[in-house]
């Protein structure tokens, strides 16, 4: 008797929960490899990070900017269809856009940098993908 490996069909939702999870720690890790790069230490306790002031107002829109992946991952999951899938859609543009800007940063572009970038930019565009794709169903219509 043949045996196949069953081929379980995962929900969109999860497949998008998983993808901002995924997304989260390739940000995580990459700005924990940047703390070993010669002197960025140094550049932080002085109190600027390429070039910019370290600010209150930095460090809150850094925290804002890393918490909605971490809320999209609970919101993937617990958002009707309709306004989740645009949520996802949108978010993903404006982390899209948000990975572009950071091309034009100063400074030198680390190997681990780049590929971390380029892992960043699949998940993203996965995640605009699934949401675009979001399956559909017929809506059967009562006869009379």
């Amino acid at each position: 008797m043949a045996k196949i490996l069953e081929d379980v069909k995962v929900n969109v939702k999860v497949k998008l929960a998983l993808l901002w999870v995924v997304l989260m720690f390739f940000y995580l890790y990459n700005d924990v490899f940047s703390l070993f790069q010669l002197g960025i230490i140094g550049e932080l306790i002085t109190g600027e990070l390429a070039g910019s002031e370290i600010t209150q107002v930095f460090l809150f829109g850094a925290a804002i900017l890393m918490a909605i992946p971490i809320f999209m991952v609970f919101l993937s999951l617990a958002l009707p269809a309709k306004v989740n899938r645009w949520a996802n859609i949108i978010l993903g543009i404006v982390y899209a856009v948000v990975l572009v800007t950071t091309l034009f940063v100063p400074g030198e572009t680390w190997a681990y940098y780049a590929i971390y970038m380029i892992f960043e930019a699949v998940f993203i565009v996965l995640i605009i993908w699934h949401a675009c794709k979001w399956p559909t169903q017929e809506l059967k219509s009562k006869s009379s």
